[in-house]
């Protein structure tokens, strides 16, 4: 495999398609070397294959507002790789939703979903539409729509989609209600669903609950803990709130949280009441962090910035795709950062992971840290499939043990010879070697 001659095709077959090329990059930089080794794979074009979805719809939703006004969107859904099981992964839905987007989504989930050993293929999907101000009339409607179409490509054994920015419980509410009514069915086609109707427990708090148990086993190889540590987040909403939840109980001290409109940084830390005030802010919909400095005097809101210049002992982004650049990582080293995990899909820049690295700096990549919200969604759909319930602590016990085993496979394949851990390499080999075995195993197809 030449790395430099797949990226190059790829980039004249989809120009302009920056995310999703990154994403490739990253994967194929770090495997390429076990992909040489095996002969197996070239033969089969397992890459050439794996880096093309399967299928793409786009579709058109037309839904009325509340002023009686005709509103058009686009949507989409990713169907990527369903080698190991039906397709997995979210819908988001954002003014900045675009193919490229999506489609690095849906290539990020393949090794994410098989990091967690359960069987999930990977898949995205969303549209352009922006809940921000809308009403829940307006957001039915939308919701509506976008099952009309999405409705004829998805199922428990087919494709399960899932909550992503943008659609919460509300959203995966509507659109599953209008789902039953096309399909005349109540099967567990969606994730995230609300508790009274098939969801499961710590599904909300999973993202960030797993993201902080992968940390905890960063700290763990250097025989180090979250006691005492300042902990620097991004972002607001239930990935960051389910990490404060958990950094705090393990002894951290949450100092940042941020928005489209700047950062928070709070010397005292979060606390319970401001932990729950996230919650709240959240839910307003208003997608701005500075009232949290209105609401907690001692808290100073700096807009327009990042929370990177903060000193802290560990960095998790939390927010969106690419959040963290070089200069950002610079700074973070600088102020003595030891550990950076990616709760993020794909936080931080190719720079910003060159410059970790480079610093032997701990860093572990999205698919590794945030595994634990499909983690949990895999297991709701286990719960649905039997027509039962497991108890918060036995949801909890399995997301623990399911981290755990990520944390092994990134050992297992990404400790160099030095000692390092370069979990990048460990997570982009562990997910690819089992996916890439299911597609020999299965034909060309």
């Amino acid at each position: 495999m030449n790395v430099k001659n797949i990226l190059n095709g790829l980039e004249a077959k989809h120009p302009g398609e920056q995310e999703y090329l990154q994403a490739v990059h990253e994967v194929l930089e770090s495997i390429e070397t076990i992909y040489n080794e095996n002969p197996q794979y070239e033969a089969a074009k397992i890459i050439e294959r794996l880096v093309e979805p399967d299928r793409i719809l786009t579709f058109r939703i037309s839904w009325v507002d509340d002023a009686g006004e005709v509103q058009v969107n686009i949507g989409y859904r990713v169907q990527f790789n369903n080698a190991i099981g039906p397709y997995k992964g979210g819908i988001r839905l954002h003014p900045s939703v675009n193919l490229s987007i999506l489609k690095f989504l849906g290539f990020e989930q393949i090794f994410k979903n098989a990091l967690t050993t359960l069987p999930m293929g990977g898949a995205k999907g969303g549209s352009d539409f922006n809940p921000k101000g809308k009403s829940d009339g307006e957001i039915m409607r939308f919701c509506q729509g976008f099952m009309l179409e999405l409705w004829r490509i998805i199922g428990p054994n087919t494709d399960v989609p899932a909550g992503d920015i943008g659609t919460g419980g509300r959203e995966i509410g509507f659109m599953y209600g209008m789902y039953k009514k096309l399909q005349m069915e109540n099967t567990g086609v969606f994730t995230g669903k609300g508790l009274n109707w098939g969801g499961s427990l710590i599904r909300p708090e999973a993202t960030g609950f797993g993201g902080t148990y992968f940390t905890k086993q960063m700290l763990d190889t250097k025989k180090d803990t979250f006691k005492g540590k300042i902990v620097s987040l991004s972002g607001f909403g239930n990935v960051t709130w389910g990490v404060a939840l958990k950094v705090t109980e393990f002894g951290g001290k949450v100092v940042t949280i941020s928005g489209p409109d700047g950062y928070i940084y709070d010397k005292k830390g979060l606390d319970a009441e401001k932990i729950d005030y996230l919650l709240q802010l959240r839910a307003s919909n208003n997608d701005i962090v500075s009232p949290y400095a209105e609401e907690f005097s001692e808290a100073i809101f700096y807009p327009g910035e990042k929370p990177w210049g903060v000193a802290c002992d560990i960095a998790m982004p939390c927010a969106t795709q690419n959040e963290l650049n070089g200069d950002d990582a610079i700074k973070l080293v600088a102020n003595g950062a030891k550990y950076v995990a990616e709760v993020s899909n794909m936080g931080c820049t190719p720079e910003a992971v060159d410059v970790f690295h480079k610093a032997k700096i701990l860093y572990a990549p999205g698919k590794a840290v945030n595994a634990g919200g499909v983690a949990v969604s895999g297991l709701e759909m286990s719960q649905n499939a039997m027509k039962l319930n497991w108890t918060l602590e036995e949801v909890d016990a399995k997301l623990v043990q399911i981290m755990t085993s990520i944390h092994e496979a990134c050992i297992k394949f990404g400790t160099q010879d030095d000692g390092y851990i370069n979990y990048v390499k460990g997570a982009n080999i562990a997910g690819f070697i089992k996916v890439a075995d299911a597609m020999l195993d299965q034909g060309i197809i």
